[in-house]
């Protein structure tokens, strides 16, 4: 028979050219928990990514773009994944302190920069990713000295701000349990750790890597905000 992905001739189990196994196993119970294992398990999964990017972050995602891209989950997957724990944790605990906490006025017309607004608030894995390029950005003009590629930044940047997403659940889940509000002190620790990421990749032993970080950080976040706002007051203005 022929392989159904790439049509070469099969005369093992698996296709000689791509790796396809000869039959698909039908999906059921074993083959979900087993993607689920396969997810989660510590050697290569999401546990082992979060313990390697809280002991030494820097270290690891230079080896992740210039040595073994296997040791790590995929970085867009991870921003994905935690964007998405914090947006359930949020919503569990009724917690709306994120990006945005848009609301409609009462009798306020529909704005598009309203809408643009609650995009953001409403999907912080992406919103993360375009952040990530703005703060990319700006690294570049700080750390121009590094070879380091605009697409090599921003990877680095997913990491980063995929541990902020996991910082921030962790103080929702505090604060909907005790009811104290938590989540501005957990907004200084998420920046913090972000700051100590970037300056860890560029130059861990020099401080002004961590000054220039902090300043490239908040320079791409004011650019993150300019962007979908400028983009809704154009579309206001045509729509008038």
């Amino acid at each position: 028979m022929n392989c159904t992905n790439c049509n070469t001739e099969i005369t093992a189990k698996f296709c000689p050219e791509c790796g396809q196994p000869k039959s698909l196993k039908r999906i059921d119970r074993h083959y979900i928990v087993h993607e689920i294992e396969h997810v989660l398990h510590f050697e290569r999964g999401i546990l082992y990514t979060i313990r390697e990017l809280s002991i030494n972050p820097g270290l690891n995602i230079r080896k992740y773009l210039s040595e073994n891209r296997s040791r790590l989950v995929k970085p867009i997957l991870f921003i994905i994944i935690t964007s998405l724990i914090y947006t359930l944790l949020n919503h569990l605990f009724h917690i709306e302190d994120g990006f945005a906490n848009y609301q409609q006025a009462k009798g306020e017309a529909p704005s598009a920069v309203g809408d643009a607004v609650k995009w953001v608030q409403d999907h912080y894995g992406y919103a993360n990713i375009m952040m990530g390029v703005f703060i990319a950005l700006w690294l570049k003009v700080f750390f121009r000295k590094y070879t380091y590629n605009i697409y090599e930044i921003v990877i680095m940047l997913c990491f980063a701000m995929g541990m902020g997403m996991l910082i921030f659940s962790v103080f929702v889940v505090i604060q909907g349990l005790t009811h104290f509000n938590l989540m501005t002190f957990a907004g200084v620790v998420g920046v913090l750790y972000t700051v100590w990421v970037i300056g860890q990749f560029f130059e861990a032993k020099k401080k002004r890597s961590y000054v220039k970080a902090l300043i490239a950080y908040f320079l791409g976040m004011i650019s993150f905000w300019i962007f979908p706002i400028l983009i809704g007051t154009v579309i206001d203005v045509v729509n008038k």
